[in-house]
């Protein structure tokens, strides 16, 4: 029989289990071999087959996976662990390039990849390791949601019985999660709502948003931050929803209205934060429903009154989205602009916070630092040449305010006692 190279490709069958801890090669779908710390053992309950779960070295949290115990080279054995003085091997376009340092930190700031813990200040660190800790592995691998099956990011703390389940069936329209198919059949048939819990305060074509109050509907918005924890590193809103708002996007179509994703919001911030979380589902991402989203956002903010800036620390994807959707609105005022700006201008007309306007324009290089305040500095040409990036085009998707049905909530003053 002829060896195909596949074949000669596998991973060393071998009896020896992996140590936790540890760093060994692995090898992906694709036959290339990537280092990985093996975080925990398990055998699989159906299959009784042993598996790891490993993090590998090169990539985000959520690459993070549950593998048969097949796929790690357990004979050629434990990868020490380099210096971080000698070159780094990173795999760029399935090619190994070397790349120092410096170039290594470009690549992890242009791709938003977490700082290690020796370079964040110890306060944080601390920090980022309890959380990691909390959230080291992740169970729920998959979750169905209307006709989509989606592959998980993150651990998501649903309770027990749930959250140790490889898949998770979940209603698009009341969120409730269950654990068996037949379960999610029979829902489907029973459950009457089409559409999220709520006031519709958008509706133009086939986009749509619903306000969610959390104290009104605790379960619902409980359901909501568990799905989107599956795919959000750091947020830990879960279970005490009563402070916040939700803004759910949906797509509608003659079956209803199905969830798209979502922004949450303080009802009082006192770091004036307009958005706590926000999160596009997987398979609507690429279609400008997340700049959609941060758009809507910035609407409300101007119905107010205010400015605001989204909760930090954000997701990856979430600091890509808002640096890009920031220098598209301050390029396209500036494109039209006859006459100085200032930054305090550019807030008014945005409702953008100062600090994220003076950050958006240094990285295009249209501020400077001129005797105690930040001078926006700008030319035709420059505005012209940025426009022209794709990164900085008009997002597919824009909010328009005519059809936005909303006015700022009445806030009860606070009245004191009288002794």
């Amino acid at each position: 029989m002829e060896t195909t190279m596949a074949q000669e490709n596998q991973a060393p069958s071998s009896g020896l289990l992996p140590s936790v801890g540890s760093f060994y090669h692995v090898q992906w779908a694709d036959e290339a071999w990537h280092v990985a710390e093996i975080i925990q053992q398990r055998v699989e309950p159906e299959t009784q087959e042993n598996q790891v779960y490993v993090h590998y070295k090169e990539f985000n949290r959520r690459m993070d996976e549950w593998i048969p115990v097949s796929r790690v080279d357990v004979k050629k054995g434990i990868v020490e662990e380099t210096p971080k003085e000698i070159d780094t091997m990173l795999e760029l376009n399935g090619r190994e390039r070397k790349v120092t340092r410096n170039l290594k930190r470009k690549h992890d700031e242009i791709n938003h990849i977490q700082k290690s813990f020796e370079e964040m200040d110890p306060t944080t660190a601390a920090l980022e390791k309890e959380h990691e800790a909390l959230t080291k592995v992740k169970y729920v691998n998959k979750v169905q949601i209307g006709k989509y099956e989606i592959d998980t990011w993150y651990f998501s703390p649903y309770p027990e019985e749930y959250g140790k389940q490889p898949k998770l069936w979940i209603c698009e329209y009341c969120l409730k999660y269950m654990k068996f198919e037949k379960s999610y059949k029979k829902h489907l048939v029973e459950c009457t709502v089409r559409q999220p819990v709520g006031k519709e305060i958008y509706r133009k074509g086939t986009i749509s948003v619903f306000e969610v109050n959390g104290s009104d509907h605790k379960i619902y918005c409980q359901n909501l931050c568990l799905l989107a924890k599956l795919f959000l590193d750091h947020k830990t809103l879960y279970f005490d929803v009563d402070p916040f708002w939700f803004y759910v996007l949906t797509e509608v179509d003659r079956v209803g209205c199905h969830i798209v994703g979502y922004f949450s919001k303080e009802k009082e911030s006192p770091e004036s934060n307009n958005v706590a979380c926000i999160l596009t589902l997987p398979p609507y991402q690429r279609k400008g429903y997340g700049k959609f989203l941060i758009a809507f956002s910035y609407e409300l903010s101007k119905l107010e009154q205010s400015v605001g800036s989204p909760e930090k620390p954000l997701s990856d994807l979430g600091k890509l989205s808002y640096r890009s959707y920031w220098s598209w609105v301050l390029l396209d005022i500036l494109k039209d602009a006859h006459g100085a700006l200032s930054i305090k201008d550019l807030s008014s007309l945005t409702s953008f916070t100062q600090e994220d306007i003076i950050g958006t324009l240094q990285s295009l290089n249209m501020v400077k630092y001129w005797k105690g305040q930040h001078i926006v500095c700008v030319t035709p040409k420059l505005v012209e040449e940025h426009m022209k990036s794709a990164q900085y085009r008009k997002p597919l998707l824009t909010v328009d305010s005519e059809y936005v049905r909303w006015s700022p909530p009445v806030k009860t003053p606070k009245t004191t006692k009288k002794h």
